[in-house]
């Protein structure tokens, strides 16, 4: 069990005052997600996760007749414990823990709490395993299964090759618009997580394609009618993660690639193709966006373990 300090056992709640004062329990979680989102300027994506796990403490602190407000360390330790049982993973009892820190750090500075109950918690530590890659030949077979003479296809072709040569993340590439991407110059303007702008180069093979795209598959999806986003579908709308894993899975079922692929390998593959070519650390992080460089040292792992691999099987006294 995780210990923490006594003075931290059990808080005493400070009710708000007044008689516009929010106590609900669903107003709190709403003003959370407010503060996250104009204060903080996290992502969609980042405050419902935080909100996914507020609730499932929420849930749990029920169980035990307390609330959100007068929840005790001692809850959050036992709350982690029954998260372990359940053999969640310990990448996402880490972001439960930043979930509640945030949550009750927001609490105390609005004085609705006097004593934050999660400031001492200990962060699980997370066996960080190496990411799925793909080999510069089992990217070439699966670009080469992809039809550029078809309209639809020359559309996926072009994204793909964007989440590879450009390292984009799936939701990046979804949400691109066309005044995002300079034909001129090859940069893309890139609004990432927590609304963080970065511009990230693209190469001659991209800028081919994302022109053939525009020039013809784009206007013939459209049909006369107007969309900010670059990529498209049959309706005009803009593109979902959701279409593009289907259309990965399509188009992965061609080729022979035994691996488990998502549209994040490609990403992936991106930052280990550059590692393995000596692009340094620095670079490859503002690359791909990462506040921390220790997120992008993942792939200088992944790369150590392929040298150590090629030395056992080729030297002599490997």
């Amino acid at each position: 069990m995780l210990l923490l300090p006594a003075h931290l056992h059990r808080q005493v709640t400070k009710k708000p005052t007044g008689p516009e004062a929010v106590t609900t329990k669903e107003a709190i979680i709403q003003e959370f997600q407010d503060y996250l989102l104009v204060e903080k300027g996290l992502s969609e994506n980042s405050i419902f996760s935080y909100t996914y796990d507020l609730k499932k403490f929420q849930k749990f602190v029920h169980t035990k007749n307390r609330n959100l407000l007068d929840a005790s360390s001692d809850d959050i330790s036992e709350f982690l414990q029954d998260q372990k049982s359940r053999q969640i993973s310990g990448r996402s009892m880490a972001r439960a823990v930043a979930a509640l820190r945030q949550f009750y750090r927001y609490l105390k500075d609005e004085e609705r709490v006097q004593l934050n109950p999660a400031v001492d918690v200990q962060t699980p530590e997370v066996d960080r395993t190496l990411p799925e890659y793909l080999t510069i030949a089992e990217i070439d077979e699966f670009f080469n299964v992809i039809n550029e003479n078809d309209i639809f296809e020359l559309r996926d072709k072009a994204i793909f090759e964007l989440l590879y040569s450009s390292g984009l993340r799936i939701s990046e590439a979804c949400l691109l618009k066309s005044a995002d991407i300079d034909f001129e110059n090859m940069f893309l303007t890139i609004r990432g997580k927590n609304n963080r702008e970065r511009l990230v180069p693209f190469g001659e093979h991209a800028l081919e394609l994302l022109q053939r795209y525009q020039n013809n598959s784009r206007s013939d999806l459209l049909k006369e009618r107007f969309s900010e986003y670059f990529f498209v579908s049959k309706k005009g709308d803009c593109l979902n993660r959701k279409s593009v894993w289907r259309l990965l899975k399509k188009y992965l079922s061609r080729t022979g690639i035994k691996k488990t692929v998502t549209p994040h390998t490609f990403r992936h593959s991106f930052a280990t193709h550059l590692i393995e070519n000596n692009a340094d650390l620095r670079s490859v992080q503002e690359l791909l966006g990462h506040i921390d460089i220790s997120t992008t040292q993942v792939y200088t792992h992944m790369v150590s373990r392929t040298l150590k691999e090629v030395h056992k099987k080729y030297h002599p006294r490997g």
